[in-house]
């Protein structure tokens, strides 16, 4: 048993990560509760919560509390986080109290939207709370040479938000950031599949939808998936045949803004650190390094070498984990 835990949370649109120094990471699960509207008690958090989307009578409903990075809805969220620590605390057999946590925040966040995370982790108890940027966790977590004087560049592409960082030194050069990743896509594909075939589909359908056919590369080996869903017209239910190239159609827009957000990045980077750049690449992480071809796609269109970090999904859980060692040095570098 811990005394002192130490943990890291990847508090993310899409899945909250939590990372135990001593174990690893110890959870992973949606950003969903389900809350009855009569009681305003917490029926289901995480997983669970997410089965029942779509599914539920009316005084249940399920809450994402967590908008494009950041914290849309704060007690829901405090409840979520102390409904996951003492499921953790449980299944791990770890002491939760008063653990020193490191959160990640997205770059772009404000103060206000900082204070509201830092305010949520520590209702819980927590002794010391540290917030880290989330392209900084990113290239810990991607076993990137953060501290040394070479640009280490980092996309992350999470379901809220798209971070873009060029970091060296413990710190950020450079970062910018766009509200567009996993969740917009999902809605693009529920918006093409309404206007083109007059269908109604589901998140969960648009997220598997994104997963077996989606691509980012327009010139691939076209698939299609039968999908299923509620007929506008007669309001029954209906099968369609959906294609990956409509598909990668849908998504065009909005991987154009994740691309014009990495461009301008490096567009502002400083001439010394762009021979880098070009030597070592760009790194990828997030759910949205997992779409298919989108390695080949941005190595076509940015001419320089682009890599998925070994474990695109969980490197900001694993970097703030592994930032609980390097803190100090990092405050430093961010004052």
């Amino acid at each position: 048993m811990l005394s002192n835990a130490e943990i890291g949370i990847d508090l993310g649109t899409a899945n909250i990560l939590i990372y135990s120094r001593s174990k690893g990471i110890v959870l992973n699960e949606p950003s969903v509760v389900a809350i009855d509207m009569n009681t305003k008690r917490v029926v289901a958090v995480g997983a669970e919560a997410k089965e029942m989307v779509g599914k539920t009578p009316q005084n249940i409903v399920p809450i994402r509390p967590l908008k494009d990075g950041v914290i849309a809805d704060y007690d829901v969220t405090a409840q979520m986080l102390k409904e996951f620590l003492k499921k953790v605390s449980k299944k791990m057999g770890l002491s939760m109290r008063k653990p020193t946590v490191v959160v990640c925040t997205p770059s772009g966040s404000t103060t206000v939207e900082r204070r509201a995370i830092h305010n949520a982790v520590t209702s819980y108890g927590a002794k010391h709370v540290h917030l880290i940027e989330e392209p900084v966790a990113a290239a810990i977590g991607a076993d990137l040479p953060v501290d040394e004087p070479v640009a280490n560049v980092i996309v992350d592409i999470g379901g809220g938000t798209s971070e873009v960082g060029i970091i060296s030194f413990g710190g950020v050069v450079t970062c910018n950031s766009v509200r567009a990743g996993g969740d917009k896509m999902d809605e693009e594909i529920i918006h093409h599949i309404r206007k083109h075939y007059n269908i109604l589909i589901g998140e969960r359908t648009a997220e598997n939808i994104k997963i077996e056919i989606g691509y980012a590369h327009p010139n691939h080996k076209e698939e299609t998936m039968e999908v299923r869903g509620r007929d506008m017209v007669t309001g029954l239910p209906k099968t369609i045949t959906v294609t990956s190239t409509e598909i990668h159609t849908a998504l065009r827009e909005l991987l154009q803004q994740i691309f014009a957000t990495i461009q301008s990045t490096l567009e502002t980077c400083p001439p010394e650190l762009s021979g880098d750049i070009v030597d070592h690449g760009i790194v990828l992480t997030g759910g949205g390094a997992l779409l298919k071809g989108i390695k080949e796609w941005l190595s076509h269109e940015l001419i320089v070498p682009v890599h998925i970090a070994p474990n695109p999904l969980e490197s900001v859980a694993i970097g703030t984990g592994k930032a609980l060692k390097m803190i100090n040095k990092l405050q430093k570098a961010a004052r």
